[in-house]
């Protein structure tokens, strides 16, 4: 990434699954995710995105942070997010833990409908996808007012193919951006979409050519502050159209999570195989190595 300015990081915090970039010429912090043991959304890593969205909000609000943009990424070459961690999940299933799967499910829309409600401020997010979106990472992608994505990047919920649904807010977010139908078709789909498919459905607002994802935001951030005042009230418009609560995401959790201990050994036993597809993938993986896993963690379900 492109050097921050000269000015120094506001007390945000330190992170072991996150690192952030505040560029004050373009009001912007810039998030990079980079989770251990692996890039996929670990307790750690929501809990870490969750104490830097109440530390962003607290500042703002405050006024010791002119922050008009935030922006999700992946520090991960090729992967954006591998979504749920399925290793986690398994074990509460196996365990019958009903209260383990909630926690982990409140968890992630906490941090997801904090960012689909961009912190309740005066406040643009972008995802910037680089790579592979699976599960939780294509809904958190999606949860961002605006997703900019790289030519060749692929965005899939793999839940179907064993036997569940992606629960943290795909069905919401996908029916908002398309309809009801179309949601519910990419989601029993069961396989990997392009980012350029995703551009021509309406799911990605902006495509850029492969290895300029950041100036692409870059160009997004510099027209939209042109008329920011705008395109915020027509963003307050949509929102009070069609309102996404949190309320909704967290019922649907709840489903999701009666659905998940319903499961089969055998699906458990799919699951286990995109769980050691997760395991393959390491903090720096090399980026061939990334685009192929998805494609192979798909097939072998």
């Amino acid at each position: 990434m492109k050097a921050a300015s000269n000015q120094a990081l506001p007390p945000l915090g330190q992170y072991a699954n996150l690192t952030l970039d505040y560029r004050e010429a373009e009001a912007s912090i810039w998030y990079a995710m980079h989770a251990q043991p692996r890039p996929c959304f670990t307790p750690a890593l929501l809990a870490e995105i969750a104490a830097f969205q109440h530390r962003v909000e607290a500042l703002i609000r405050a006024g010791t942070l002119s922050v008009s943009y935030l922006v999700l990424h992946s520090r991960v070459p090729g992967v954006f997010n591998l979504g749920g961690d399925l290793n986690l999940f398994r074990q509460h299933i196996e365990a019958g833990d009903r209260a383990g799967l909630v926690a982990y499910a409140k968890a992630c829309i906490d941090v997801l409908y904090a960012n689909a409600v961009h912190l309740h401020l005066p406040v643009t997010t972008i995802s910037l996808v680089q790579g592979s979106a699976l599960g939780g990472g294509f809904e958190a992608a999606l949860s961002s007012s605006v997703l900019i994505a790289e030519k060749g990047s692929e965005m899939g919920l793999p839940e179907i193919l064993f036997n569940l649904f992606p629960g943290m807010g795909a069905y919401s977010l996908l029916s908002r951006k398309l309809d009801a139908h179309r949601a519910e078709a990419l989601i029993t789909a069961g396989r990997l979409f392009s980012a350029e498919e995703l551009f021509e459905m309406g799911v990605v607002d902006v495509l850029a050519e492969p290895g300029e994802g950041e100036a692409a935001v870059e160009k997004y951030i510099r027209l939209h502050r042109r008329a920011a005042n705008g395109r915020r009230a027509i963003t307050r418009v949509r929102e009070y159209l069609n309102p996404l609560t949190y309320e909704e995401l967290i019922d649907i959790a709840e489903i999701w999570v009666d659905a998940a201990l319903n499961l089969t050994p055998r699906d458990l036993r799919l699951m286990g195989k995109l769980v050691g597809a997760q395991n393959r993938l390491k903090a720096t993986p090399a980026p061939a190595a990334c685009n192929g896993l998805s494609r192979r963690s798909l097939a072998v379900v």
